[in-house]
């Protein structure tokens, strides 16, 4: 089948004018040439097929919400084209477009007849809206009462009342509780095994990655990288930390990115009897950091490691920062680190990052981020067993009250 969606150099520029009139000169089809011109988006390529998930990440003002909306038809392209293929569902801005005073009801029916759909379809659809929405007796109140969350309730059911071909979501999902957002998620799983595609936009990198076979980095009106999420959420970090060219060159590819004034020699696990793994869940850990200092007076720096399961979801986090410690690293020597972890985690391939960084995050002055610098494996329990990612530690009791007033109940029925 042929592609949902195909982007082809696509660019979009606001300009001045001298003159207003040389601007209507302009609609009119005679070229004049503007005062000044900027380029929010410019030369972006790329094709979505059916039952593909392609993401959409970057910093704010990189350009993402610009690139939907001419993608859908709701901003006119400057340059490039975008050929789509099916019908379009789509939510960019929270609320799709509501009429605060106007019911839940009244403009889910405006919404879904807007999207072409015949009265009797929509009297249909209606009762499903409402049961996936889940905001009870709000439904047939005005929308100006609605939480944000709520309103993104109501967007996402209208939207997807009937599977469309494409969806685009462009961050409405980061409003919604963990409840709904993973209701949300299953009802995309859903389309997309019936062929549907969907374009993704977030800042959430554990959705992207959960969610994305693709990803794109936008960066300053322009896509700066295009790959499988993993590498593409590493770029991102890389990104964000604002690193000039030099100082991301001054680490190899191979052993991540950093201005390299202190570095991550070499990282390794110790479990309880020195063994380097696989561990069993519940056994005591140490996460190994052997740290090298290059700057001509003592660095204070922050070190982090960072625990993520197979499909690249972050599972636990944490730094010296955070743990309420200062490291100082003195000139030209090694000095040796150690997190000692409880390794509550269910059996399963897992990965560490490590990170040496001057505050709490690595946005400010990252020297050294070294992503998935050690994989190790959980094979076994090492007391209580459990299912899912992470043991909890859970303890059973009754309580006494309650069981004896059992007891009493039953001995009447007994009785009886």
């Amino acid at each position: 089948m042929s592609a949902l969606l195909v982007v082809n150099g696509l660019g979009k520029a606001y300009r001045q004018y001298s003159s207003e009139w040389q601007r209507v000169l302009g609609w009119l089809g005679l070229r004049r040439k503007p005062a000044a011109e900027h380029w929010v988006i410019n030369d972006v390529s790329f094709a979505l097929a059916p039952g593909e998930v392609v993401g959409i990440i970057g910093h704010n003002g990189a350009g993402k919400s610009t690139l939907l909306k001419m993608i859908t038809g709701t901003l006119h392209p400057s340059a490039g084209e975008v050929h789509r293929h099916g019908r379009i569902g789509a939510i960019l801005e929270l609320g799709l477009g509501f009429h605060p005073e106007l019911t839940g009801r009244a403009n889910a029916r405006h919404a879904l007849g807007l999207m072409g759909f015949s009265g009797e379809e929509i009297e249909q659809a209606l009762p499903q809206v409402e049961a996936f929405a889940e905001i009870g007796e709000y439904f047939e109140q005005p929308v100006r009462v609605y939480s944000s969350g709520m309103q993104m309730r109501l967007a996402f059911a209208v939207v997807t009342a009937f599977r469309p071909d494409l969806l685009i979501v462009d961050e409405a999902l980061s409003v919604g509780d963990a409840y709904f957002q993973q209701k949300c998620f299953e009802r995309i799983r859903s389309f997309r095994k019936a062929g549907s595609g969907l374009l993704f936009v977030s800042h959430d990198l554990n959705a992207v990655k959960l969610l994305c076979d693709r990803v794109l980095v936008m960066d300053h009106g322009r896509c700066v990288f295009q790959g499988e999420a993993e590498p593409a959420a590493v770029f991102y970090n890389q990104l964000i930390a604002r690193l000039s060219e030099d100082a991301a060159a001054a680490m190899a590819p191979d052993t991540g990115f950093g201005t390299g004034e202190a570095r991550i020699v070499r990282g390794w696990l110790e479990g309880e009897l020195g063994n380097p793994g696989p561990f069993a869940a519940g056994e005591r850990v140490d996460a190994c950091l052997e740290l090298q200092c290059d700057t001509a007076t003592p660095l204070q720096t922050t070190v982090g490691i960072l625990v993520r399961d197979r499909f690249g979801q972050d599972i636990y986090g944490v730094n010296t920062e955070y743990l309420g410690n200062v490291l100082e690293l003195q000139p030209g020597q090694q000095q040796t680190v150690r997190f000692a972890l409880n390794l509550n985690l269910g059996p399963g391939k897992y990965t560490l990052t490590a990170a040496l960084h001057s505050q709490d995050h690595h946005l400010e002055a990252c020297y050294h981020w070294a992503d998935a610098l050690l994989s190790f494996e959980v094979a076994g329990f090492r007391g209580p067993r459990f299912v899912g990612l992470a043991g909890l530690g859970a303890h059973f009791s009754v309580d006494a009250a309650a069981e004896q007033a059992a007891s009493l109940i039953y001995a009447e029925r007994i009785e009886n």
